[in-house]
């Protein structure tokens, strides 16, 4: 859920929990008033009563007049307390049930004990709570829809700045020379957001140049000894007077030499792999690459009596076909080098994913570590950075690679 989601839904709640409280406390509030009045009212009426008994020494008869209610009646104890309570009662005059408030207590009369009761109308009162609980819940109503409005516009006009700066942090690229592009906003904590990122960004770019210049220049000055080291070994090896042994440890000097080269070469391009560097995608046929890799393998395969089965549909990607090449390599090279003779390469293609499956090592590898950099096997000859090329190949462009050990198969799965 986005940020202006979540404070819209906290805002919402907050807001009509509070509108709830007020209008209920409001509510009881306004009916303690009307009542309080009402019972006034019934105060008056009773004082009148018993001013009226007193007086005239007899009780008056039951009236009802302008829509009031007194009645009498005889009762052998008299305990009641007196008490005001909301009732309903018939009026005459209008018919149906009214609402009303009552006063009932006790009254002590020449020996005779009477309890009576006094209703008036309550309407009045009712309309009232009715209108004004009514204008309340057009108030939440519109509140609410003002407050919506707020959140929905307002806001989101207030973010805007935070959504572009997130748009460059998105867009953002280390390799590229452009600079960061301040944001024009009135808002102090995003304008320091702002500067904060520009800065890093400036401070990232400026530490990436220089790690990517002294990569170059490492690589650079690693070639020149190792080409003077391999051209001085080709001119110790045609030596005719050379002995035997000494033949055999240049042989070794120079395939370390080979080795070193290599390693030097996978890792400059693992620098420019994880750093997106190379950027030359085209559309290519996957189904051709593969066949056409095939056949680059074939004197491999067939000296040791590999068998291939291959089932390859039609399948386009949008990618650099330096860096596809170097992929379907590493992965053909690691299953002809790592099998055993007369073994077996399956390589499946589909619209939804690649699998090239080979036999080899009776027991599975570490699918864990197996993408990591400079593992390999203990009979592994390579500098252990195919996979880890591989994986970066990958990642490069949002793909996904699986291994598993499937009817004694290692296998390994490039799902696009």
């Amino acid at each position: 859920m986005k940020l202006a989601a979540h404070y819209n839904k906290v805002n919402i709640i907050v807001t009509l929990s509070v509108l709830v409280i007020g209008a209920v406390i409001y509510f009881f509030t306004i009916n303690k008033i009307t009542n309080n009045r009402l019972d006034e009212e019934l105060g008056e009426e009773v004082s009148e009563v018993i001013t009226y008994v007193h007086q005239n020494q007899r009780l008056p008869e039951q009236f009802d007049i302008d829509e009031n209610q007194v009645e009498f009646i005889k009762t052998n104890t008299l305990n009641n307390k007196p008490r005001y309570f909301d009732t309903t009662y018939v009026n005459p005059r209008k018919g149906g049930d009214k609402s009303g408030r009552a006063f009932e207590g006790g009254l002590d009369f020449k020996g005779d004990k009477y309890r009576f009761r006094i209703i008036i109308s309550s309407e009045s009162t009712v309309y009232l709570k009715q209108i004004i609980t009514l204008i309340t819940f057009i108030l939440m109503l519109v509140l609410l829809t003002i407050l919506s409005l707020v959140n929905r516009y307002v806001l989101n006009d207030l973010w805007k700045p935070f959504f572009g700066l997130l748009a460059h942090m998105k867009a953002f690229n280390v390799s590229e020379s452009s600079a960061f592009t301040l944001t024009n906003n009135k808002v102090d904590e995003f304008t320091d957001l702002d500067n904060a990122i520009a800065e890093m960004s400036s401070r990232v770019k400026k530490d990436f140049l220089n790690l990517k210049q002294f990569t170059e220049n490492a690589s650079h000055e690693m070639l020149t000894p190792l080409a003077v080291i391999t051209s001085k070994l080709d001119t110790l090896i045609q030596d005719e007077t050379l002995k035997k042994e000494h033949f055999d440890q240049i042989q070794d000097i120079y395939g370390a030499a080979g080795k070193l080269s290599r390693l030097n070469q996978s890792l400059l391009l693992l620098v420019k792999i994880e750093n997106n560097l190379i950027a030359d995608n085209d559309t290519l046929n996957l189904n051709q690459l593969i066949n056409d890799k095939l056949k680059q393998f074939q004197e491999l395969t067939a000296s040791k009596e590999i068998r291939i089965y291959a089932e390859i549909s039609n399948k386009e990607v949008i990618v650099s076909k330096h860096l596809m090449d170097i992929l379907l390599n590493n992965l053909l090279s690691n299953a002809i080098r790592h099998n055993q003779i007369k073994g077996n390469i399956n390589i499946y293609l589909t619209d939804e994913k690649f699998i090239i499956q080979n036999s080899g090592l009776k027991s599975p590898l570490n699918s864990i570590s197996i993408f990591d950099r400079f593992q390999k096997g203990s009979t592994s000859e390579g500098a252990g950075l195919g996979l880890t090329i591989v994986k970066n190949i990958c990642n490069v462009y949002g793909w996904d690679i699986q291994y598993s050990f499937v009817n004694n198969l290692h296998t390994f799965s490039i799902i696009f």
